[in-house]
């Protein structure tokens, strides 16, 4: 693996905590089942949607990672979901979880950025590459401006992307950089980026149950998910940012996480092994930036605290 892959700190040891209520045996046996049924049903389906065009595609694939979610016993909460709108969009989020992927997919479908050992697993690889699933080779730089360039390719189509700029998945209580390359595409394509807040609680608040990291399996995690009673996954849209308001891929990748930042940790007692950046106002398109006149000479407040982590409560 490559030395400059994003990384996480979290682990399924320190930072998955099993809270809350829990169904039987019985029950779980029977979300796996139906779990099984509605993928090999989604398989068989793939290739007669594909050909017949004048199917509502993108309404199937919402039926469908709902019907999923649903045999999983996940129930969407969908928040602030804009109209129906013309042209591409880059979607990102922050990446808790292989159920993001469904979670999106039930609310507003598009092409998703995915590494290319999602395409090896069973079931789940065929039916994402069929889906139309842009496969990026996390261990080969040299494959990451071809990537974007697909990327742009199809916003300029007016596709729908997806995308986890994180590049790793985290516990839902902290969260990582969100690294500027797949940002370059909506600049280039001159399309908005759309930032969306993943969520997961149960009826005894956020929940890291579903969260897929660290050295963590797909069956373990699988597992979790289907013993959990009432686990819900929220989808909060947030405001638009057009390209034309940044000076570059950087700043329009910086904005994004910190309108992301606002929302992700909502309810949520704060992981102590990472915080992102503390979320700041992003400018509005009406107002051009106007610098502090006594910026340059006022000390920066330090956000730490005595151990060195990051104080949410102090100003910035």
């Amino acid at each position: 693996m490559s030395a400059w892959l994003p990384t996480a700190p979290c682990t399924p040891g320190d930072c998955v905590t099993v809270t809350g209520p829990r169904v039987g045996m019985i029950r779980r046996a029977l979300r796996l089942a139906g779990c099984l049924t509605v993928l090999l049903a989604g398989v068989a389906a793939t290739p007669v949607v594909r050909a017949l065009t004048w199917l509502p595609a993108e309404r199937l694939v919402r039926c469908w990672a709902r019907l999923l979610l649903g045999a999983l016993g996940v129930r969407v909460r969908p928040i602030a979901v804009p109209g129906r709108q013309v042209g591409g969009s880059l979607l990102v989020s922050n990446h808790i979880s292989w159920l993001d992927i469904l979670l999106v997919a039930a609310v507003r479908p598009g092409r998703m950025l995915a590494k290319t050992e999602v395409g090896r697993w069973p079931v789940l690889g065929p039916l994402a590459a069929w889906g139309g699933t842009i496969f990026i080779d996390r261990d080969r730089l040299r494959a990451l401006p071809s990537t974007v360039d697909r990327i742009a390719l199809a916003l300029r189509r007016g596709e729908r992307v997806v995308v986890f700029p994180e590049g790793s998945t985290w516990c839902g209580r902290g969260g990582g950089r969100f690294r500027p390359a797949l940002f370059e595409a909506a600049v280039r394509a001159d399309v908005p980026v759309q930032p969306l807040a993943l969520r997961y609680r149960t009826a005894s608040g956020p929940s890291t149950v579903p969260a897929f990291v660290g050295e963590d399996g797909l069956l373990p995690s699988l597992w979790r998910v289907v013993s959990m009673r009432g686990l819900v996954g929220e989808v909060e849209f947030l405001p638009q940012l057009p390209p034309a308001l940044f000076p570059g891929r950087r700043q329009l990748a910086a904005a994004a996480q910190r309108v992301v930042d606002r929302h992700r940790y909502t309810g949520h007692r704060t992981c102590t092994t990472h915080l992102s950046e503390p979320p700041v106002r992003v400018p509005d398109r009406r107002e051009a930036p106007r610098p502090r006149a006594d910026a340059a000479h006022r000390p920066k407040p330090s956000v730490h605290d005595g151990n060195g982590r990051y104080d949410r409560t102090a100003p910035v």
